[in-house]
């Protein structure tokens, strides 16, 4: 960061130069335009005339498919592409598109809204886009993803209590849902760090939130699959024929209960912006965690049992992140529950 003096010149202009480095980067010469943009900030942007006037254009992302030899690397780069706005993808291949490759592609397509096969012939696959980011709320979208992977959780664990295997399998196929929401909520996000209009029709117009929504996003996208795991060792545990009784799966179902008031909470301490609220929950999740801790100890050395308990204890760790944010969040934004704990005192220093 460089410092400039204003300078008056004449009775009512005041200039100040600009860096030289930057000049020459950009290639401007003395008689050029330059644009200076109002923010909302307060902040002015310089803007060369070439970059403001730049004819804007799409991208076209191409996937050779032959290089995906690994299993799921072709999913994966589909999903990266479309995390980072790209709207048109084309993957391609020297011969036939395999039909392993091409089962990834309708399989992740299916998750990743707005996203659509336009065109497909033998080696050939072309994917639109037709998402407007700017549509959706960032406040609704991670209201949504809570609200999913605290059904997956809920489903898993019902499923637990009543040994029921079509309970855990809808609780796996739900997850798929907490996939779709978890990436359009990406995108929109990494679509908000470049473009402030997004940020400004998205909700996130406090830039620093943004890292955090980040970790926000991927916290509860863990807890998605931490409970789907859980759905399946329920699976599993009901196959392997072990006898358990209904008191130790009534106290770990009891914890799984305490553990999704947490997450719950924590996600609504965030939108309210309540410290004592963040704060209670977190004081639970301490207490919780010795809670859990000794019904681990206490159960018979049944693999999927104690996995199960140990997932749960996951879920609350990470679920509470959102607790954390939400101090933070209200620190930043100087909220109205942090009234009569802290006082803001500004001081100048004059050289």
């Amino acid at each position: 960061m460089e410092s400039r003096k204003l300078q008056r010149v004449g009775r009512s202009t005041i200039t100040v130069s600009l860096p030289n480095k930057w000049i020459k980067e950009n290639g401007i010469r003395p008689g050029d335009i330059v644009f200076i943009v109002p923010e909302k900030d307060g902040t002015l942007r310089i803007v060369p005339r070439e970059r403001f006037s730049q004819e804007k254009f799409e991208e076209e992302y191409v996937i050779n498919a032959d290089a995906c030899t690994d299993t799921g690397l072709l999913e994966r780069m589909v999903v990266g592409a479309y995390l980072l706005g790209k709207n048109v993808i084309r993957i391609t291949s020297a011969n036939r598109i395999e039909k392993a490759h091409m089962d990834e592609i309708r399989r992740i397509v299916r998750k990743l809204v707005g996203l659509g096969i336009l065109e497909e012939t033998e080696n050939n696959v072309l994917l639109h886009c037709s998402l407007d980011e700017t549509k959706f709320k960032f406040d609704m979208l991670i209201r949504r993803l809570a609200l999913l992977v605290l059904t997956v959780f809920s489903e898993a664990m019902r499923a637990l209590l009543k040994n029921d295997k079509r309970l855990a399998q809808e609780a796996i196929e739900r997850e798929n849902e907490v996939d779709t929401i978890y990436y359009l909520a990406i995108r929109l996000l990494l679509s908000a760090q470049e473009r402030e209009e997004v940020r400004e029709q998205t909700g996130l117009t406090d830039i620093r939130f943004l890292p955090a929504a980040r970790l926000l996003l991927q916290s509860l996208e863990l807890v998605g699959d931490i409970s789907e795991d859980i759905a399946k060792k329920v699976i599993s545990l009901r196959d392997s024929g072990e006898t358990l009784s209904e008191e130790d799966i009534e106290k770990i179902y009891n914890i799984g209960e305490k553990v999704q008031e947490i997450v719950k909470t924590s996600v609504e301490s965030l939108f309210t912006g309540d410290v004592k609220l963040a704060n209670t929950i977190l004081e639970m999740k301490r207490s919780l965690k010795n809670e859990i801790e000794k019904i681990f100890y206490e159960l018979p050395k049944v693999p999927y049992l104690r996995a199960i308990v140990s997932s749960i204890s996951n879920i609350m760790h990470i679920g509470s992140i959102s607790a954390e944010i939400a101090i933070n969040r209200a620190i930043g934004e100087q909220s109205e529950s942090l009234k009569n704990i802290v006082e803001v005192v500004r001081h100048s220093w004059k050289k």
